[in-house]
């Protein structure tokens, strides 16, 4: 059995200066001339680490969750980092996400004294990670899609020393992809329905036949794209208009209606069907935390825009030459099963390896066997390749 250590766990604030044109979160998180960001150092009492693994999603505090702390119980150093953006996604962009992650990591090596950092993206934290590495080892990106400036070229993004991929999608423009109710006539009545393409309303039963999903996709890339071609527009009317009016919110209803949830024919694996990770599908479709449900118009080129995303995990990971892991739960009930494989078969590094854990939930809760194999998985790559720090 591993040695299991008494964790420590202090607050972290990291706050650098960043002046934003117009306020875009709420409180003091980013609105004062400086971003402010709060995180969890965790670590093991009586236990050095030159290696810092960093948790880190858009828009999650991940502190509370299974994965972090099972890792730090096992000797390593851990930070659960939160974003500017932390719990509330609305006007999350993820090129600003990358500046925050940046900060964290040059405070790391610079004030804590860390050598080494890994990156541990778990599920919305995977793609977060990969664009990071993208622009940390070949920086590109000086506008987010909206036009707006945000020059990374000249962050000086600190390249991590590995990357972790775990339970993780693709970005969260094609998990909005995957899911997105296609049925939706009018954005601004959800009632408005096409009904031979309502997964919910009774008349389709599953296995569905192949010329159905065939349809089903397609419209729901017809509905992404006609929601952010009105973004576009409502942006470009915005700065015609020349006034102070900047920016605007709005709401997407009916985000969760993928046939994968509700048929286990469709990229089998284990997970379980008729239910998913938020809980029953039908009710989260119309439910008020679905994926994206409240989005500013930039927040949405940036996060859910399958054209406009910088942040796509497959074209990332192509970019990356990191050490890269890539771990795929089989029971998951949040990421489709082909956004993992679809990453390592485009992953450039020449060090990668994809690990299937059978039986595996998004969260492993109740499942302390699947945690313990996931972390001694992590654990003994990690030893590998001289980056457990101890």
């Amino acid at each position: 059995m591993p040695e299991v250590h008494e964790l420590q766990f202090d607050w972290v604030h990291v706050h650098y200066d960043e002046t934003q044109s117009f306020t875009e979160t709420y409180g003091f998180a980013g609105n004062q001339g400086a971003v402010n960001l709060e995180g969890i150092l965790i670590r093991p009492v009586g236990v050095p680490s030159k290696t810092l693994q960093i948790y880190m999603h858009p828009a999650s505090t991940l502190q509370l969750l299974p994965v972090p702390r099972e890792a730090a119980k096992r000797g390593a150093h851990v930070l659960c980092a939160g974003s500017r953006y932390a719990r509330n996604d609305t006007a999350c962009i993820l090129e600003n996400v990358l500046l925050d992650l940046g900060a964290y990591i040059k405070h790391a090596k610079s004030v804590w004294g860390y050598t080494r950092v890994v990156l541990v993206g778990w599920s919305g934290g995977g793609s977060l990670s990969l664009f990071y590495q993208s622009q940390a080892e070949q920086p590109t990106i000086t506008h987010t899609p909206a036009g707006d400036p945000v020059d990374l070229t000249k962050a000086g993004l600190i390249p991590a020393d590995a990357v972790i991929f775990q339970a993780a999608h693709s970005s969260r423009a094609k998990l909005l992809l995957d899911i997105i109710d296609p049925s939706v006539i009018d954005e601004l009545d959800p009632d408005n329905r096409d009904p031979t393409l309502d997964l919910y309303a009774g008349s389709f039963k599953a296995p569905y036949p192949a010329e159905f999903i065939e349809r089903y996709r397609a419209a729901q890339l017809v509905r992404v794209r006609r929601i952010t071609a009105w973004v576009k527009e409502t942006l470009e009317r915005l700065k015609s208009a020349g006034g102070a009016e900047r920016e605007r919110g709005f709401v997407t209803h009916r985000t969760l209606a993928d046939p994968r949830f509700l048929d286990a024919t469709l990229d089998p694996n284990d997970r379980p069907i008729g239910r998913c990770y938020l809980g029953v599908p039908e009710t989260v479709n119309s439910g008020p935390v679905g994926l994206a449900r409240f989005s500013t118009l930039r927040a949405w080129l940036s996060q859910w825009s399958i054209d406009d995303t910088n942040a796509e995990g497959i074209a990332n990971a192509a970019c990356i030459s990191a050490p890269l892991l890539l771990i795929e739960n089989t029971a998951d009930d949040a990421v489709p099963q082909y956004h993992c494989r679809s990453v390592f078969e485009a992953a450039a590094s020449s060090d990668k390896r994809h690990v299937i854990i059978e039986g595996a939930t998004h969260y492993y809760v109740g499942q302390p066997e699947h945690l313990d194999q996931a972390t001694k998985i992590t654990e003994d790559w990690l030893s590998q390749r001289d980056l457990l720090g101890r």
